[in-house]
Protein backbone atom coordinates (compact mmCIF):
# COMPACT_ATOMS: atom_id res chain seq x y z
CA UNK A 1 0.00 0.00 0.00
CA UNK A 2 1.31 3.44 -0.92
CA UNK A 3 1.42 5.64 2.17
CA UNK A 4 1.34 9.43 2.45
CA UNK A 5 5.06 9.55 3.18
CA UNK A 6 5.72 7.45 0.07
CA UNK A 7 3.81 10.00 -1.96
CA UNK A 8 5.73 12.90 -0.42
CA UNK A 9 9.05 11.18 -1.11
CA UNK A 10 8.02 10.78 -4.75
CA UNK A 11 6.99 14.43 -4.89
CA UNK A 12 10.30 15.53 -3.35
CA UNK A 13 12.16 13.38 -5.88
CA UNK A 14 10.24 15.02 -8.72
CA UNK A 15 11.11 18.44 -7.32
CA UNK A 16 14.73 17.35 -6.81
CA UNK A 17 15.01 16.29 -10.44
CA UNK A 18 13.80 19.75 -11.42
CA UNK A 19 16.39 21.32 -9.14
CA UNK A 20 19.18 19.33 -10.80
CA UNK A 21 18.06 20.63 -14.19
CA UNK A 22 19.31 24.04 -13.03
CA UNK A 23 22.42 22.79 -11.19
CA UNK A 24 25.87 23.52 -12.55
CA UNK A 25 28.26 26.36 -13.28
CA UNK A 26 26.98 29.87 -13.94
CA UNK A 27 23.80 29.58 -11.88
CA UNK A 28 21.63 32.68 -12.40
CA UNK A 29 21.04 34.32 -9.00
CA UNK A 30 18.62 37.02 -7.89
CA UNK A 31 18.50 38.64 -4.46
CA UNK A 32 15.31 38.68 -2.44
CA UNK A 33 14.32 41.62 -0.25
CA UNK A 34 16.22 40.13 2.69
CA UNK A 35 19.33 39.83 0.46
CA UNK A 36 19.19 36.02 0.46
CA UNK A 37 19.80 34.33 -2.91
CA UNK A 38 17.07 33.01 -5.18
CA UNK A 39 17.54 30.80 -8.24
CA UNK A 40 15.34 29.26 -10.90
CA UNK A 41 15.78 25.97 -9.06
CA UNK A 42 14.08 27.40 -5.94
CA UNK A 43 11.09 28.51 -8.00
CA UNK A 44 10.83 25.30 -10.04
CA UNK A 45 10.88 23.17 -6.89
CA UNK A 46 8.31 25.41 -5.21
CA UNK A 47 5.92 25.13 -8.15
CA UNK A 48 6.30 21.35 -8.32
CA UNK A 49 5.72 20.75 -4.61
CA UNK A 50 2.87 23.19 -4.10
CA UNK A 51 1.06 21.83 -7.15
CA UNK A 52 1.66 18.24 -6.03
CA UNK A 53 0.39 18.89 -2.52
CA UNK A 54 -2.72 20.55 -3.93
CA UNK A 55 -3.45 17.29 -5.76
CA UNK A 56 -2.54 14.97 -2.88
CA UNK A 57 -4.06 16.89 0.02
CA UNK A 58 -6.22 19.75 -1.26
CA UNK A 59 -7.82 20.53 2.11
CA UNK A 60 -4.55 21.21 3.95
CA UNK A 61 -2.90 24.63 3.56
CA UNK A 62 0.71 24.93 2.41
CA UNK A 63 3.37 27.41 3.51
CA UNK A 64 6.44 27.53 1.28
CA UNK A 65 9.49 29.75 1.55
CA UNK A 66 8.94 30.91 -2.01
CA UNK A 67 5.19 31.45 -1.67
CA UNK A 68 3.15 34.23 -0.15
CA UNK A 69 3.20 34.06 3.64
CA UNK A 70 -0.31 33.92 5.13
CA UNK A 71 -0.84 36.26 8.08
CA UNK A 72 -0.80 34.96 11.63
CA UNK A 73 -4.49 35.88 11.85
CA UNK A 74 -5.20 33.42 9.06
CA UNK A 75 -2.81 30.76 10.35
CA UNK A 76 -3.79 30.91 14.01
CA UNK A 77 -6.72 28.55 13.49
CA UNK A 78 -4.72 26.00 11.52
CA UNK A 79 -4.45 22.63 13.22
CA UNK A 80 -2.62 21.03 10.32
CA UNK A 81 -0.51 22.45 7.49
CA UNK A 82 2.37 21.65 5.15
CA UNK A 83 5.67 23.50 5.57
CA UNK A 84 8.02 23.49 2.57
CA UNK A 85 11.54 24.65 1.82
CA UNK A 86 11.83 24.00 -1.92
CA UNK A 87 15.61 24.43 -1.90
CA UNK A 88 17.31 24.54 1.48
CA UNK A 89 20.94 25.53 1.21
CA UNK A 90 20.74 27.76 -1.84
CA UNK A 91 24.26 29.01 -1.08
CA UNK A 92 25.54 25.44 -1.28
CA UNK A 93 23.61 24.96 -4.54
CA UNK A 94 25.33 28.02 -5.99
CA UNK A 95 28.74 26.82 -4.76
CA UNK A 96 28.13 23.43 -6.36
CA UNK A 97 29.03 21.27 -3.35
CA UNK A 98 25.87 19.15 -3.39
CA UNK A 99 24.82 19.97 0.19
CA UNK A 100 21.37 21.30 -0.60
CA UNK A 101 18.04 19.68 0.09
CA UNK A 102 14.34 19.66 -0.66
CA UNK A 103 12.40 19.77 2.62
CA UNK A 104 8.74 18.88 3.08
CA UNK A 105 7.08 18.62 6.51
CA UNK A 106 3.55 18.12 7.77
CA UNK A 107 2.68 19.95 10.99
CA UNK A 108 -0.16 18.96 13.28
CA UNK A 109 -1.02 20.71 16.55
CA UNK A 110 2.29 22.55 16.45
CA UNK A 111 4.50 19.49 15.94
CA UNK A 112 6.12 18.03 12.80
CA UNK A 113 4.53 14.60 12.27
CA UNK A 114 6.05 13.85 8.86
CA UNK A 115 9.32 14.98 7.36
CA UNK A 116 11.19 14.31 4.13
CA UNK A 117 14.68 15.65 3.42
CA UNK A 118 16.02 14.85 -0.05
CA UNK A 119 19.56 15.73 -1.14
CA UNK A 120 19.21 15.18 -4.90
CA UNK A 121 22.84 15.78 -5.85
CA UNK A 122 23.97 13.27 -3.20
CA UNK A 123 21.24 10.74 -4.12
CA UNK A 124 20.29 10.60 -0.47
CA UNK A 125 16.85 10.71 1.14
CA UNK A 126 15.81 10.75 4.80
CA UNK A 127 12.25 10.59 6.08
CA UNK A 128 10.18 9.99 9.19
CA UNK A 129 6.60 9.86 10.39
CA UNK A 130 5.52 10.21 14.00
CA UNK A 131 5.81 6.95 15.89
CA UNK A 132 7.36 5.02 13.00
CA UNK A 133 11.03 5.91 13.27
CA UNK A 134 13.43 7.48 10.79
CA UNK A 135 14.66 6.03 7.54
CA UNK A 136 17.35 6.60 4.94
CA UNK A 137 17.78 5.53 1.34
CA UNK A 138 20.97 5.90 -0.69
CA UNK A 139 20.45 6.06 -4.45
CA UNK A 140 18.24 3.18 -5.56
CA UNK A 141 19.04 1.10 -2.50
CA UNK A 142 16.58 -0.29 0.01
CA UNK A 143 15.27 1.86 2.88
CA UNK A 144 17.17 1.37 6.11
CA UNK A 145 16.26 2.55 9.61
CA UNK A 146 18.54 5.10 11.26
CA UNK A 147 19.10 5.97 14.91
CA UNK A 148 21.20 8.39 16.92
CA UNK A 149 24.62 7.36 18.20
CA UNK A 150 23.42 6.97 21.78
CA UNK A 151 26.24 9.04 23.30
CA UNK A 152 25.29 11.08 26.36
CA UNK A 153 25.75 14.82 26.87
CA UNK A 154 28.73 14.22 29.17
CA UNK A 155 30.68 12.12 26.64
CA UNK A 156 32.91 13.47 23.85
CA UNK A 157 30.55 14.50 21.05
CA UNK A 158 30.86 15.03 17.32
CA UNK A 159 29.29 18.37 16.40
CA UNK A 160 27.36 19.06 13.20
CA UNK A 161 27.80 22.70 12.27
CA UNK A 162 26.75 24.99 9.46
CA UNK A 163 29.09 25.45 6.54
CA UNK A 164 27.65 28.90 5.80
CA UNK A 165 26.79 30.29 9.25
CA UNK A 166 29.77 30.15 11.66
CA UNK A 167 29.30 32.20 14.83
CA UNK A 168 31.05 33.26 18.00
CA UNK A 169 27.94 32.17 19.90
CA UNK A 170 28.41 28.61 18.66
CA UNK A 171 32.01 28.58 19.84
CA UNK A 172 30.93 29.83 23.25
CA UNK A 173 28.26 27.13 23.42
CA UNK A 174 30.76 24.42 22.54
CA UNK A 175 32.93 25.47 25.49
CA UNK A 176 30.36 23.69 27.64
CA UNK A 177 30.82 20.40 25.78
CA UNK A 178 33.62 17.93 25.19
CA UNK A 179 34.06 18.09 21.43
CA UNK A 180 35.40 14.93 19.80
CA UNK A 181 35.14 16.24 16.25
CA UNK A 182 33.24 18.57 13.95
CA UNK A 183 31.31 17.87 10.75
CA UNK A 184 30.37 20.76 8.48
CA UNK A 185 27.31 20.55 6.26
CA UNK A 186 24.87 22.80 4.47
CA UNK A 187 21.09 22.80 4.72
CA UNK A 188 19.04 20.43 6.90
CA UNK A 189 21.57 17.64 6.40
CA UNK A 190 22.87 18.53 9.86
CA UNK A 191 19.66 17.15 11.39
CA UNK A 192 20.14 14.01 9.31
CA UNK A 193 23.74 13.53 10.44
CA UNK A 194 22.52 13.52 14.03
CA UNK A 195 19.68 11.16 13.09
CA UNK A 196 22.01 8.54 11.57
CA UNK A 197 24.80 8.90 14.14
CA UNK A 198 27.32 10.63 11.86
CA UNK A 199 27.24 13.45 14.43
CA UNK A 200 25.98 13.56 18.00
CA UNK A 201 24.80 17.14 18.40
CA UNK A 202 23.69 20.04 16.23
CA UNK A 203 23.55 23.40 18.03
CA UNK A 204 22.25 26.42 16.11
CA UNK A 205 22.59 29.73 17.91
CA UNK A 206 21.29 32.02 15.17
CA UNK A 207 17.79 32.47 13.77
CA UNK A 208 16.18 30.07 11.30
CA UNK A 209 12.85 29.96 9.54
CA UNK A 210 10.41 27.22 10.40
CA UNK A 211 10.60 25.74 6.89
CA UNK A 212 14.36 25.34 7.36
CA UNK A 213 13.96 23.00 10.30
CA UNK A 214 10.59 21.24 10.44
CA UNK A 215 11.38 18.20 8.26
CA UNK A 216 14.79 17.69 9.85
CA UNK A 217 13.26 18.10 13.32
CA UNK A 218 10.87 15.22 12.65
CA UNK A 219 13.64 12.99 11.31
CA UNK A 220 16.05 13.67 14.19
CA UNK A 221 13.36 13.28 16.86
CA UNK A 222 12.07 10.00 15.44
CA UNK A 223 15.67 8.74 15.35
CA UNK A 224 15.93 9.34 19.08
CA UNK A 225 17.33 12.88 19.38
CA UNK A 226 16.10 15.47 21.83
CA UNK A 227 15.15 18.72 20.07
CA UNK A 228 15.09 21.85 22.27
CA UNK A 229 14.13 25.37 21.21
CA UNK A 230 11.93 24.84 18.16
CA UNK A 231 8.26 25.76 17.86
CA UNK A 232 5.93 26.28 14.91
CA UNK A 233 3.30 28.57 13.41
CA UNK A 234 4.68 31.63 15.14
CA UNK A 235 3.86 35.20 14.04
CA UNK A 236 6.82 35.48 11.65
CA UNK A 237 7.66 31.75 11.28
CA UNK A 238 11.07 32.51 12.77
CA UNK A 239 12.87 30.42 15.39
CA UNK A 240 15.74 31.38 17.67
CA UNK A 241 18.53 29.20 19.10
CA UNK A 242 18.00 25.45 19.28
CA UNK A 243 19.96 22.26 19.84
CA UNK A 244 19.49 18.70 18.59
CA UNK A 245 21.18 15.82 20.38
CA UNK A 246 21.15 13.84 23.62
CA UNK A 247 19.22 14.96 26.68
CA UNK A 248 20.96 17.21 29.17
CA UNK A 249 22.76 19.57 26.77
CA UNK A 250 23.32 23.23 27.76
CA UNK A 251 20.40 25.56 27.14
CA UNK A 252 20.73 27.01 23.59
CA UNK A 253 18.33 29.86 24.27
CA UNK A 254 20.40 31.11 27.21
CA UNK A 255 23.55 30.82 25.09
CA UNK A 256 21.92 32.78 22.25
CA UNK A 257 20.86 35.52 24.65
CA UNK A 258 24.42 35.86 25.96
CA UNK A 259 25.86 36.17 22.44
Amino acid sequence: MVTLVDQIISLAEEAGAGVLNHYGPDVAVQLKEDRSPLTRADLASHTCIVSGLADLDPDTPVVSEEGELPSIEERRSWRRFWLVDPLDGTKEFIRGNGEFTVNVALLENGEPILGVVLAPALELCFWATAGRGSWRRRGNGDPEPVAVSGRTATEPLVVAESRSHPSAALEAYLDGLTVAGRVQAGSSLKFCWVADGTADVYPRLGPTMEWDVAAGHCIAAEAGACVVGLSYNGPTLTNGPFVVGPEGLPDPVAAGQRA
